[in-house]
């Protein structure tokens, strides 16, 4: 058949005619009108629809113009196909090549069928049968999906699933294709070609088992058996010591541009409209156009991806195991806008390390072949099919940071994160101070971030009994750092990060993110414990004291030595225990919106004046907005105000859009503020955590807003493969394949409708739908309620000038009542 018709314009004459010519031609060869493929370009062939139906798709979104053999639509395959594929035997495997007269590709660009639609479609071709004989609403396919969509949303056990398949089965009529057991819905899934590499490992975290030590059966580094061996010592052959899960993103991110309304959304960075001065994604930040700069090439197109990486440790027992920890790494993309790239259905879990306790320095082991994948994706991924554009492109990704809880950044940054020179940006220069008598390291020093010639850099009583000249260290580059460990100069470095091993990693302004989550809740774990004297959080005692007395400041709070007991004299942070009481009934009385926060109710022992249990999110909200007003009326007023400095500060750090403008003053007053606690706290108060307050304003500015960044999402995912555990002895198997059969699922349900998605919530319902608990509805006088609302009216700008066009009306239509101004 002519086909040129499908390169005309869609309100030319040859393309209504062909369009009817194509829709005759697929009737007459499939005997149908109702379940036809729709050869759009957003459907491609993937969901059926009636014949009016497909004939509106086609005039409103175009024809797929890569579709040039109608093989769905009664066209033979070998009639006059452009492309031919073949199986090809390589080392014993079968694998699919695809040659094209049009495309220049490798043969294994194409191995992975989640780039090819068509190749999909065929694949679940089978599944396109109806549940059973002469339904037409659900196929075979499309029920196991919902139905599996249910399990993955609400974690519903293998056996339960399995119960539930008989008893649809039985419900449903005679001749029915649901699957009868949980092994047969697997079959089905599996077709898709969703998968991961087992790899075993070295037990003492040398090596894995890849590339050239595929074959070797003892590590070449410490020797030991990469086999685990029995209870009578003698060697089991087959059964690793240990074993990690790969799931390789490379044929993820091909998925993802698979979906019409994916492809769109990670493209959505480039299309929106931007505010001058704000930044309320990566893509306005300083990070992301230096990749745009350095490499132009990378920046003119829009759909390559920009990704970060997390990694943290949980224990899938739950209670019943301490020290048992798995190590996930997942990526997130920072192309798709901000309501979608930290949710559930993009984080793509790569890396699942099983070790009895965390791999620490040797984590460089395990995330050899992802930096691989990395390298490849940096340098291209040809033959990426894209279904909004229709067409077919290269695909590259750049890794723009990390995102870790402290002792993690150290582990992956390979920095020290302890001692002296605990502070990675700050390096060499860290302000540090070892306490004689409370056997720890502070961090006090921030003065010298203030301008030089504040007073607050003169005074010494008040401080550390020594006036400060100091200036504020310079954050090393990644070139810097490079050079330092390449060449041994390792005081504040462990080792050479692998991910030195990127090209542009070295160039990157911020490789490493501090998380703003745990700081925070290490801060409000600090203030808690030393205001309301918590044993283990308390950072005043009589150590503490004996420090000050030693520097030379805040004599007068030296311990009392009587002989019974020793007194210490009451500091500007210490509250009486009246004082203590009443901010507990304050925190105890509080009434929050429903998921505001967990209920502040029970985290308060009245009986002792405590707070106890308190996660980071409930950290994160006394810090916020809770503590100041607990604090207002019972602290001494210096303490208080730079307690509520410090909360203030946090809530603007938070802010979902950043006012670049705002940031040099917002950097001062931090120093202010933590030059306030120095003034006001003992010096055991400034950890490590305190001190790296000072450095996230620099981290705004070059990174963007911190809801970003920070391990909020992670950690709400660490939740879910939790879920995933159903076989104690087996975590991480479990993990590993409910991950690819959620996996697939979605994979599906974007192919159907009516189908909800697992990994993106619903929306709520905007507005309060019920008052807070404690409050009285009261109903209001319509005539009351329609005066204030006439009165909001007329005091509002926008609504002036509709006003004065109304007088001028009045004064046209009854010239004479013009006068009467009461009257108009």
């Amino acid at each position: 058949m002519d086909k040129s018709w499908m390169h005309s314009d869609r309100r030319s004459k040859a393309y209504e005619l062909g369009v009817e010519a194509f829709l005759n031609f697929a009737v007459e060869n499939l005997l149908t009108t109702t379940h036809i493929r729709c050869p759009c370009v957003k459907c491609v062939n993937l969901k059926l629809f009636g014949v009016g139906i497909i004939r509106d798709h086609v005039y409103f979104n175009g024809i797929d113009q890569s579709y040039k053999n109608w093989t769905f639509h009664g066209e033979p395959w070998e009639a006059t196909t452009n492309a031919s594929r073949n199986v090809e035997e390589d080392d014993g495997h079968s694998r699919y090549s695809f040659v094209s007269e049009e495309i220049d590709m490798d043969d294994n660009d194409f191995g992975d069928f989640g780039s090819d639609p068509y190749e999909f479609a065929n694949v679940i071709g089978d599944g396109d049968q109806p549940v059973y004989p002469g339904c037409r609403k659900y196929t075979k396919l499309s029920a196991l999906v919902k139905l599996y969509n249910l399990k993955a949303k609400h974690g519903m056990s293998d056996v339960c699933f399995t119960e539930l398949l008989i008893l649809q089965g039985d419900l449903l009529p005679e001749g029915n294709t649901i699957p009868t057991s949980m092994y047969e819905a697997k079959k089905t899934l599996c077709a898709l070609g969703l998968s991961y590499e087992k790899m075993h490992a070295c037990p003492n975290d040398c090596i894995l088992y890849r590339k050239e030590y595929e074959d070797s059966t003892n590590c070449p580094t410490c020797g030991i058996s990469r086999w685990k061996e029995g209870k009578d010592s003698i060697l089991k052959e087959g059964v690793p010591a240990k074993v990690v899960w790969y799931f390789p993103p490379i044929p993820r991110f091909k998925r993802m541009f698979q979906s019409h309304e994916t492809a769109k959304s990670l493209t959505w960075h480039a299309a929106r409209k931007s505010i001058d001065g704000h930044m309320s994604h990566p893509a306005d930040s300083p990070s992301w156009k230096l990749l745009d700069d350095k490499w132009p090439e990378f920046g003119n197109e829009p759909r390559n991806l920009r990704l970060a990486l997390s990694s943290d440790g949980f224990n899938p027992h739950s209670s019943l195991s301490s020290r048992y920890s798995c190590w996930p790494v997942i990526l997130v993309t920072y192309n798709l806008p901000p309501w979608l790239c930290m949710k559930r259905k993009f984080m793509m879990l790569t890396l699942l390390i099983s070790v009895p306790k965390q791999p620490g320095n040797d984590i460089d082991v395990y995330l050899e072949p992802l930096i691989d994948d990395l390298k490849s994706l940096w340098v291209g991924i040809r033959g990426v099919y894209d279904a909004h554009n229709g067409e077919y492109f290269t695909l590259r990704a750049a890794l723009m940071w990390t995102i870790n809880d402290f002792p993690a950044y150290g582990n992956l940054s390979g920095c020290v994160v302890k001692g002296y020179k605990a502070c990675p940006i700050c390096g060499d220069d860290t302000p540090s101070h070892r306490l004689k008598n409370g056997h720890k390291i502070c961090y006090i020093g921030h003065r010298k971030w203030l301008p030089i010639n504040h007073p607050y850099r003169r005074q010494h009583a008040a401080f550390n009994g020594k006036p400060e000249y100091g200036i504020p260290p310079e954050p090393l580059t990644g070139e810097e750092v490079l050079h330092m460990v390449e060449n041994g100069d390792r005081v504040c470095w462990k080792k050479k990060s692998i991910f030195f091993d990127l090209e542009y990693w070295k160039y990157l302004p911020v490789r490493h993110a501090l998380d703003v989550m745990h700081i925070e809740k290490n801060v409000c774990d600090s203030i808690i414990g030393t205001l309301l004297e918590i044993p283990g959080k308390n950072k005043d005692g009589i150590a503490a004291r004996l420090d000050l007395l030693n520097m030379g400041v805040k004599t007068d709070l030296q311990p009392k030595y009587g002989e019974r007991r020793t007194r210490l004299p009451p500091g500007p942070w210490n509250l009486s225990r009246a004082e203590k009481r009443e901010v507990c009934n304050s925190f105890y009385g509080m009434k929050v919106p429903e998921g505001y926060s967990s209920n502040i109710k029970n985290l308060v022992s009245l009986q002792d004046s405590r707070l106890l249990g308190l996660k980071s999110h409930d950290c994160h909200t006394l810090m916020q907005q809770l503590l100041p007003v607990a604090i207002r009326s019972v602290l001494e007023k210096p303490a208080r105000y730079a307690i509520t400095r410090l909360c203030f500060f946090f809530n603007a750090i938070c802010a979902k859009t950043v006012d670049v403008s705002k940031l040099d003053k917002l950097e001062e007053d931090v120093v202010v503020t933590l030059c306030l606690l120095e003034k006001y706290f003992p010096p055991s108060f400034f950890d490590i955590m305190v001190h790296l307050v000072v450095h996230l304003v620099r981290e705004v500015r070059l990174c963007g807003p911190v809801y970003f960044r920070w391990m909020y999402p992670f950690e709400r995912y660490m939740k879910v493969l939790k879920g995933y555990v159903q076989n104690r002895t087996r975590p991480e198997g479990c993990i590993a394949e409910r991950y690819i059969a959620e996996e697939a699922v979605e994979f599906c349900t974007q192919h159907l409708s009516d189908v909800s998605t697992v990994g993106v919530p619903s929306s709520q319902k905007m507005g309060v739908s019920k008052p807070l608990s404690g409050c009285t509805v009261s109903v209001v006088d319509p005539d009351l309620l329609n005066q204030a609302h006439l009165y909001v009216l007329e005091n509002t700008e926008e609504v002036l000038p509709y006003i004065e066009q109304h007088m001028i009306h009045i004064k046209t239509a009854y010239p004479k009542f013009r006068k009467r101004t009461k009257w108009l």
